[in-house]
């Protein structure tokens, strides 16, 4: 039986009460022990992108569901000519497999938002804060509600239902509230498959050993699979935030400033090349190098670990062994 758009539930509203006590709490604890988790200009910038992308999520929801009502419908008659069913139906495996399909889409979707300039700058604000606390997961771009359904079409094109992919979607970004937080400790055998707050630390650190890693939603397997996997560190101080913070902390200005800053970057171009790898090349990118990509970065931090360990072993004292004589 289909679920009507105007009757699907929102599984988000129900945990609210529970994410702000959890927030209440984990700033208890942040002043008891003085942990300094939370400043108050942050937490105010935080509560204001979140209200606003809160708002843009409903205002966006109906052209999401929308979208992929038209796909779903639109390749209904190809499904039962050529795959022998009409859709996936409601059944527990195919909830299971709508999570999984979620969850790697979501992978891919966070995956090209690190690493294409474009989408960069409307997921930038997530990593804005240089507090890593639960009231980070609220922090979300506003304008990311615009292109983030493309990544999902394919669901409905195998016959999910759109309200099934929308829940999985809401199940995904609650489990990921629970992963912003420094007071939960390594979880071992949990987390060889699932994302936790230990590993989630590192995909929100600027420390250039940590960037562009740890993508996944609720599974971690994916980075595992495709190669963007990190585990933490626990001996290198973790630093939280952007290689190149917003000098205020507005909401516009957080939610726009690399947007702008791109238009820059395009406007004093000289080549098509150029103005293309400004919006789709990687953040950092420049043509003769004044800036730098995280891979080159990281590529710099390890010639110099290279470099260190090689002057080393120059410098190391040579330790006097015994000499063999031959009778």
């Amino acid at each position: 039986m289909e679920i009507l758009f105007d009757n699907m539930p929102n599984p988000f509203v129900y945990f609210v009460p529970i994410f702000a006590l959890l927030i209440l709490g984990e700033a208890y604890i942040s002043y008891r022990e003085d942990k300094e988790l939370y400043n108050f200009r942050d937490s105010i910038a935080s509560t204001w992108v979140g209200l606003g992308a809160a708002l843009f999520n409903t205002l966006t929801k109906a052209y999401q569901i929308g979208l992929f009502f038209v796909f779903y419908k639109l390749f209904e008659p190809l499904r039962v000519t050529y795959l022998g069913y009409e859709n996936m139906g409601w059944a527990w495996w195919a909830w299971v497999l709508c999570l999984v399909g979620d969850d790697f889409n979501f992978y891919w979707h966070h995956r090209f938002c690190h690493t294409v300039r474009i989408f960069w700058a409307a997921h930038i604000v997530h990593h804005s804060s240089e507090k890593f606390n639960l009231g980070t997961a609220f922090r979300n771009g506003w304008t990311i509600f615009l292109y983030k359904p493309f990544y999902w079409i394919w669901l409905p094109i195998l016959g999910f239902n759109p309200v099934m992919i929308a829940l999985c979607m809401s199940f995904n970004s609650i489990y990921q509230f629970f992963l912003h937080s420094t007071l939960v400790p390594k979880i071992p055998v949990f987390g060889q498959i699932f994302n936790t707050p230990w590993v989630h630390q590192v995909h929100h650190a600027c420390n250039v050993e940590y960037l562009d890693r740890n993508h996944g939603g609720i599974l971690i397997i994916w980075d595992r699979m495709f190669g963007t996997y990190m585990d933490k560190d626990k001996y290198l101080e973790t630093k939280f935030g952007v290689l190149h913070p917003p000098v205020k902390h507005d909401p516009i200005t957080l939610n726009f400033h690399e947007f702008s800053d791109i238009w820059k970057d395009v406007k004093q171009s000289s080549t098509w090349h150029e103005r293309l790898m400004y919006v789709f090349g990687p953040p950092g990118w420049s043509p003769d190098g004044s800036r730098k990509t995280s891979k080159q970065l990281q590529a710099e931090l390890q010639a110099q670990y290279v470099a260190q360990l090689q002057q080393a072993e120059v410098n190391a004292p040579r330790q006097n062994t015994p000499q063999l004589i031959a009778e």
